[in-house]
């Protein structure tokens, strides 16, 4: 893979080829038929669908400026009390989590907000930055994440089982 991806090979390509590869590797030339339905049973996965649209969620609310709108609700809610732009990025995320799914989209709409805000505030950089990356974690725990979409499909549970197994931890997390 990494071969491919030097010589400029696009990554989903170069993944493809490593896959073929690896299956010839494993079970022979004689389950190169069933490369076409494996590939078309993985595009036509539900839960495997629904992972480009959490992404394509996030980026639209980014370019609508629904997250300046949601910075500033969680602003009113509790950016009063000492501390409280910290509290607010947290808060923010908490929000965006559940809407995104993807801890990067979160990153990617508070971040260029939050950061400079804070900063400008008094807190120092590091600790800006270090307050974003880790209150856009908890879009692994709250639901809807794509990680968990992820195991579940590898792991044959229920997306729902693990969504709601992952609402009061990800809440506690964030409090």
């Amino acid at each position: 893979v990494i071969f491919l991806v030097l010589i400029n090979v696009p990554i989903a390509v170069a993944l493809g080829v490593a896959a073929v590869i690896a299956m010839i590797a494993s079970q022979g030339t004689e389950s190169l038929p069933n490369l076409a339905i494996a590939m078309y049973q993985g595009a036509t996965s539900f839960p495997l669908i629904a992972i480009p649209l959490f992404i394509l969620a996030g980026a639209i609310m980014n370019t609508s400026g629904i997250s300046k709108r949601l910075i500033d609700f969680c602003s009113a809610l509790i950016g009063f009390m000492r501390g409280g732009l910290a509290q607010v990025n947290v808060v923010t995320s908490m929000f965006f989590a559940e809407i995104s799914g993807s801890a990067v989209a979160d990153v990617a709409a508070t971040g260029p907000i939050l950061i400079p805000a804070m900063k400008a505030r008094g807190y120092s950089g590091p600790f800006s930055a270090a307050v974003t990356s880790s209150s856009a974690s908890l879009a692994i725990i709250i639901p809807p994440s794509i990680p968990m979409i992820l195991y579940a499909v590898m792991a044959g549970t229920s997306v729902v089982q693990l969504f709601v197994a992952g609402i009061v931890p990800g809440l506690i997390a964030g409090f």
